[in-house]
């Protein structure tokens, strides 16, 4: 499969980029399954309202910095007008969209946001709001990573043409850093130039030589629909919701371990893997959650009091 989707879509004056409309998704979907959880739980919708707001920005904010401090702390200390600003300054100034955004730093900005949620809006355990909104997190991570796929970034290892999943990132960073696409097409529009790569038979041999790989953003969307199920039938069909911090246990076991094995087929994405090899960054993340998963497991056995 040769993958070289446009941007997003045209509507004239504006164009909608197929990674900011699934986030659209995951939080317009978010939003809906937190309204049914609250209509259950008999919370007014004004609360969700808040929350809503609240898991927005720290979804955001926190997966921007964890990018920053997990993955490229050298470049950005450089560049620090880049950490919040969608924009590249160097070599040239660019509009590129926030395109560094960490999970895990997402799961702690929610993670520390829904304390202060439960402790000043919504007036219950820490434990009864996470054992909840994990529901729609682990529905919202599959959106996200489709747009990574769009987005053509955090793909797969290099692997052979051969098999049916195989995929020719036409817009890889990894090609492209290496060679010079307005150089070689004499395009001036880059996506114009990518189309010339795909299409006209002048480039077939460069064509030939971006590599196949592992569709790692969708392995990893695939599997987060089955936590996403798990989860949601915990809640709705059995009664793991009475157990506070039974569902956000096996949120963090479920959703990070699909994380640490999915990384044993994506591409480096830079970080500490470099001086502990053991590990990719994302797995040694990935690791004190699960920790923390198993811990709340057991400990959800006795309700907390409120």
């Amino acid at each position: 499969m040769i993958w070289n989707p446009s941007e997003g879509i045209d509507i004239g004056f504006f164009t909608v980029r197929y990674y900011s409309l699934m986030f659209v998704i995951a939080f317009g979907l978010g939003w809906y399954i937190m309204k049914k959880i609250f209509n259950r739980e008999n919370e007014p919708i004004e609360k969700l309202d808040t929350l809503f707001i609240w898991t927005v920005v720290a979804t955001l904010l926190g997966a921007r910095l964890g990018h920053v401090i997990f993955y490229q702390p050298e470049y950005f200390i450089k560049h620090p007008m880049e950490i919040l600003l969608p924009f590249r300054f160097e070599p040239q100034f660019e509009f590129t969209g926030f395109q560094g955004l960490a999970s895990h730093g997402a799961a702690v900005g929610i993670i520390i946001t829904m304390y202060f949620y439960s402790k000043n809006v919504i007036k219950r355990p820490i434990l009864w709001v996470l054992d909840r909104v994990v529901i729609p997190v682990s529905c919202g991570a599959i959106f996200v990573r489709i747009g990574n796929f769009f987005n053509s970034e955090i793909y797969g290892h290099v692997t052979s043409g051969d098999p049916f999943y195989a995929v020719k990132f036409i817009r890889e960073e990894a090609f492209w850093e290496s060679h010079n696409l307005k150089y070689i097409t004499g395009a001036t529009n880059a996506n114009d130039g990518y189309n010339l790569i795909q299409h006209d038979p002048k480039f077939t041999e460069v064509l030939s030589q971006i590599p196949y790989r592992h569709p790692a953003q969708l392995y990893e969307a695939g599997l987060y629909v089955f936590v996403f199920l798990i989860l949601f039938f915990l809640y709705w069909r059995t009664k793991a919701a009475e157990k506070q911090g039974l569902i956000f246990g096996y949120f963090l076991i479920l959703l990070w371990s699909v994380r640490f094995v999915v990384e044993y087929v994506k591409d480096s994405q830079g970080g500490i893997e470099e001086s502990l090899k053991l590990f990719t960054t994302g797995q040694w993340l990935s690791i004190p959650f699960i920790l923390v998963g198993i811990y709340y497991l057991f400990m959800a056995e006795k309700p907390i009091q409120e």
